[in-house]
């Protein structure tokens, strides 16, 4: 059996390198709405309407369902939370 290793995680799990970008991002962008939403300090219904979803959906991302979320979801749902997204670029190793 031949041993192989990754960069990280993503570049295991993914079939393409464009894959494992789009799950690092996704990834990258849940991990902070969990912080910013459990920050506020507020039930969950309220955070909910703070950022125009359900609690059901908010409560997947609380529990880090990352494959029920697109990036552009993540990205619009970081903008209703006050986050202000910044995207770098870098050659590719």
């Amino acid at each position: 059996m031949e041993v192989q290793t990754f960069d990280s995680v993503f570049d295991a799990l993914a079939d393409t390198p464009a894959e494992a970008a789009n799950m690092k991002a996704r990834s990258e962008l849940l991990s902070a709405l969990q912080s910013r939403i459990r920050g506020w300090d507020m039930p969950q219904e309220a955070a909910a309407m703070r950022l125009g979803i359900t609690r059901p959906r908010l409560n997947d991302l609380l529990r880090g369902k990352l494959g029920k979320f697109s990036l552009d979801a993540l990205v619009n749902l970081a903008t209703a939370s006050g986050l202000a997204l910044e995207i770098r670029l870098s050659e590719a190793a």
